[in-house]
């Protein structure tokens, strides 16, 4: 599917939407292939009937698909979950109970499913890592902080507030030389940019459907074979015991095919909308004084674009575009409704009156060039206003 304004296009009419890293809508052919599942072939896949047998086999092609997509050696190392947040847990406790009193290393701009249950299993035997200025993870930095007796790192693929790419290879060359399994949560960059969990050296490995076109509730968690880790939801022996559960048939359905899709798109798609990206970062800085973007310009998601507005607020900016129709995220949107800084910008050592001012603006498959030439004016005009009321005198009472 190409990008496209046409009838088919999910976003709603006047709309104009540019928070794809929160989520995307889902695409009109993924729908189509979970209609079924939705429908008469309801079964429950483990059942001997044929009517459980259609749903058994779509999961099985399902599997074989995702193991395709991020280059997995065998189908059977791909476990179905509900989402990213519980493919984190999964891999980070999972690990961690298959390894009691030993340490778990991340690096300081993990999304909060990842530092905080790293935080909350392992207390004083986590280590948080800090990355550089640029919010890249350096594998000296990692080498150094590594702790005795660690038994897993985990380090994001791609930030999903700033969209930097970290180098991954090499992070789980050093965890590997450690002794320690290596976990990547890529639920952000599934999709958008290649995976291969052979060639990058990964044990572990979370994504989800809703930020890849496909529905919310379902995503995955690739572990590759021999890697210690104990089961966390338990009552079945669905997704060979290592995650119990009746099977989510339609969502799993549903996120294979968004996977289908951006196997198919992702070279394409990528540069058409770094393109977007840049001239979006180039019309913002050319037209909005005391204006930066965060981060490493590359690698970066093709998607992101990561603005910091001096002297504003985020949500004050953000009020303004969605007057006019325009949606985008101060930051995060796991940290929405907060007028402090984020996690991610403290950790880059961002000044406050730099930091409040975020707005992460992200493409999609359905932002057109008109889109972006909006998304510039509208953008200068929101921060002028916000900097105009934020100068002006207080009204006498």
């Amino acid at each position: 599917m190409k990008a496209t304004t046409s009838a088919n296009s999910p976003i709603p009419p006047g709309i104009l939407y540019l928070d794809y890293a929160a989520t995307t809508p889902l695409a009109p052919e993924v729908l189509e292939a979970m209609m079924p599942f939705l429908t008469s072939s309801f079964g429950n896949a483990n059942t001997l009937y044929s009517l459980g047998a259609e749903c058994r086999e779509a999961i099985y092609a399902a599997r074989e698909t995702m193991a395709r997509f991020i280059g997995a050696e065998d189908p059977s190392e791909v476990v179905f979950t509900s989402g990213g947040t519980e493919s984190d847990n999964a891999a980070i406790r999972g690990v961690l109970e298959a390894n009691p009193s030993k340490s778990v290393v991340c690096s300081s701009i993990e999304h909060h499913a990842v530092l905080d249950t790293c935080k909350a299993v392992a207390r004083d035997r986590c280590v948080v890592v800090d990355v550089g200025p640029d919010g890249i993870l350096s594998p000296d930095a990692l080498r150094a902080a590594m702790p005795p007796d660690p038994c897993l790192v985990s380090v994001m693929h791609a930030n999903n507030e700033i969209g930097v790419i970290q180098p991954i290879r090499k992070l789980a060359a050093v965890a590997h030389e450690a002794g320690a399994a290596f976990h990547t949560d890529a639920v952000q960059s599934a999709g958008k940019i290649p995976i291969d969990v052979v060639e990058m050296g990964i044990d572990l490995l979370s994504i989800s459907a809703h930020k890849l076109y496909g529905p919310k509730g379902v995503g995955a968690l690739y572990v590759k074979k021999g890697t210690p880790i104990r089961t966390q939801q338990t009552g079945g022996e669905q997704e060979f015991g290592k995650r119990g559960g009746t099977s989510n048939t339609p969502g799993i359905v549903g996120l294979a095919k968004a996977a289908e899709i951006a196997m198919e798109e992702m070279a394409e798609e990528a540069v058409r909308l770094r393109a977007l990206r840049d001239r979006l970062i180039d019309g913002v800085l050319s037209l909005v004084p005391d204006c930066r973007v965060t981060g490493a310009h590359e690698p970066r998601l093709p998607h992101n674009a990561h603005f910091l507005f001096r002297g504003c607020e985020g949500e004050s900016i953000l009020l303004n575009l969605d007057h006019v129709g325009i949606c985008c995220s101060a930051g995060a949107a796991c940290a929405s409704g907060s007028v402090e800084m984020s996690h991610v910008l403290r950790a880059l050592r961002i000044e406050p009156e730099w930091g409040q001012g975020s707005i992460r603006v992200s493409l999609g498959r359905y932002t057109t060039e008109a889109d972006i030439e909006r998304a510039i004016t509208a953008l200068a005009s929101a921060v002028e206003q916000v900097r105009r009321l934020t100068a002006s005198p207080p009204l006498s009472s």
